[in-house]
């Protein structure tokens, strides 16, 4: 299924930067089988996306397909089209459900974007909402459902692609469990599917029942936007382990209601993110399906900005930035259990790297999302943070893009792009650096819309680790000057100008003077920090040749222990 999509997709932000994902799902709508998929797109969503299909056509047909994006009835945001497909067997019988889900370089939004920031409902939003809506019966198109797509959307032959790449990835998907089940047997098939289940719960038990007992409250602050108050916004998560039951609550009802804005969560990101804290905290080689999920509880409250959502809400952004400072609050309270467990914070998104960039170039509109550079890996009990995770829901399951191929594809030049010394969280592991990119148009002016968080409140450490540096946005002007933009905005690129995009750095994990030295002396050497940071920050000395002084670096460390 991925790989059809992949192959076949249109757009950019499909077939360079893979923002989709496949899934499985049995007819109890219970998650089975995920392959390489973004973790907020399906931890939790697709079961309740396939309910609504099945409350909304109690009568299932092989050969029908439904268009699904409504986040108040389990999709992720308006931006993520999915393609629902029954499987039937030859007796009429439910059997499974695939799920293909694709973003979009445009949904119909009001402005050419697919992260709708500043809009105060799902009206100033503008997208084109499908609650499990049907587009095919017995393998034929409903053409009417496809002509209101193709007028509101602004590059109608762009989006007929991926459409067409993503129902054909769910119709694979739908063609390979029929043969599975006619060669197996479908109750043979079924059985297989809650064995998995059963075996999947109990690696989920052994992990939880290895962890100490705990309750820790940590909060996330996302910076301040259009629609929030001044201070910005506050996530709070509480999170207890409980090993003699074998269970892991998170409790996210004490957070702010609904906000006038696009941040808040859908349910499914709401129910996914706290979800992706837990398992970034724990034996990754757990199974993700329905069996250990339950031992799992997240706790929500209707109408809360991390919870469910009511009609007009605008979810526009549920993917990314309320949706990390919520996972970023998990792992971050996990860490506090114990040495060992959890990670620090994440960078923070959406840059303008990572924006969607549209305008006319010699008489045609272009829409698409860009993902040209963004890093931000938290820092963890054994590693350093990972350059390429580009946020904590993403995973490093998509793409950075190819500077050559979006410059093919798209009129923009890439002026620049390259890490940023002296912006990781320093710790024990250090977080990713942060991430410097400059892009222009090419003939053409160009709007690039973004909604980047992490300007004020930077990616935080964990057991004594420090903050990853901050995000910033800037034009460059014609004459070479550089102007502070808002942290969200569309803006305006004329030819002869740039767009500046700093993305920050990851927490660190630990405390930075417990770095072994061999790896500050190899950052140095690499140009990641200056040899006066090692010294000053690190507590390491590096001789001329930039190597380990051991004598020198004994005493900086005493000192700093004293």
């Amino acid at each position: 299924m991925a790989n059809t999509l992949h192959r076949t997709g249109r757009s950019g932000i499909l077939t360079i930067a893979r923002d989709f994902s496949c899934v499985v799902l049995t007819a109890q709508h219970e998650l089975l089988a995920t392959a390489e998929s973004l973790p907020n797109h399906v931890l939790r969503g697709p079961e309740i996306m396939t309910r609504a299909m099945t409350d909304n056509h109690p009568v299932l047909k092989r050969g029908d397909a439904f268009l699904h994006n409504s986040p108040y009835h389990g999709c992720t945001h308006p931006a993520d089209h999915s393609i629902l497909v029954p499987v039937i067997d030859d007796d009429g019988r439910h059997r499974f459900t695939v799920l293909a889900k694709a973003h979009q370089a445009d949904c119909g939004n009001s402005l050419p974007t697919t992260y709708m920031g500043a809009a105060t409902d799902v009206y100033a939003e503008g997208a084109l909402i499908f609650p499990a809506v049907k587009v095919q019966t017995d393998y034929q198109h409903v053409m009417d459902v496809i002509r209101m797509c193709r007028m509101r959307i602004r590059v109608p032959e762009q989006w007929w692609g991926d459409y067409l790449a993503t129902l054909g990835a769910a119709r694979v998907g739908e063609r390979e469990i029929m043969a599975l089940g006619r060669e197996i047997g479908w109750d043979r098939l079924d059985a297989y599917a809650q064995q998995w289940f059963d075996y999947s719960e109990s690696r989920m038990v052994d992990v939880i029942r290895a962890l100490p007992a705990g309750r820790v409250t940590r909060s996330s602050t996302h910076d301040a936007f259009p629609g929030t108050p001044a201070e910005g916004v506050t996530i709070t998560a509480t999170v207890e382990v409980k090993p003699a039951e074998a269970l892991i609550e998170v409790d996210m009802r004490d957070n702010p209601d609904c906000l006038p804005n696009g941040l808040n969560l859908s349910e499914a990101c709401a129910l996914s993110t706290p979800m992706i804290g837990i398992f970034n905290s724990i034996d990754h080689t757990v199974p993700k399906n329905e069996g250990s999920f339950r031992r799992i509880r997240i706790h929500l409250r209707d109408g809360c900005v991390v919870g469910r959502p009511r009609h007009p809400t605008s979810c526009s952004v549920a993917t990314t930035n309320i949706a990390d400072r919520v996972a970023n609050a998990v792992q971050a309270a996990i860490a506090d259990l114990a040495d060992g467990l959890g990670q620090a914070e994440t960078g923070a998104l959406i840059p303008p790297s990572c924006g969607v960039v549209s305008g006319v170039h010699d008489g045609k509109p272009f829409v698409n999302e860009v993902y040209l550079g963004c890093t931000g890996g938290a820092g963890t009990p054994w590693t350093d943070g990972w350059l390429t995770i580009l946020h904590v829901g993403n995973a490093g399951m998509c793409y950075q893009d190819s500077i050559e191929v979006d410059e093919l594809r798209h009129p923009l030049f890439v002026r620049t792009r390259r890490l940023i010394p002296d912006s990781e969280g320093a710790g024990r592991f250090r977080g990713a650096l942060g991430a410097y990119s400059e892009f222009s148009p090419v003939g053409c002016a160009m709007t690039v819309a973004y909604v980047s968080d992490g300007n004020v409140n930077a990616a935080t450490g964990a057991r004594g680790g420090h903050a990853g540096a901050p995000s910033a946005q800037y034009r460059r002007r014609a004459d070479g000057t550089l102007e502070p933009v808002p942290a969200c905005a569309e803006v305006v690129i004329g030819p002869d100008e740039a767009m500046v995009s700093i993305s920050g750095g990851g927490g660190g994990y630990g405390r930075p003077e417990e770095r072994e030295p061999e790896r500050v002396a190899h950052d140095v050497r690499e140009g990641w920090i200056a040899a006066g940071r090692a010294e000053a920050v690190y507590r390491v000395a590096l001789t001329a040749e930039g190597r380990v002084d051991p004598a020198a670096t004994a005493r900086l460390r005493e000192a700093t222990a004293a």
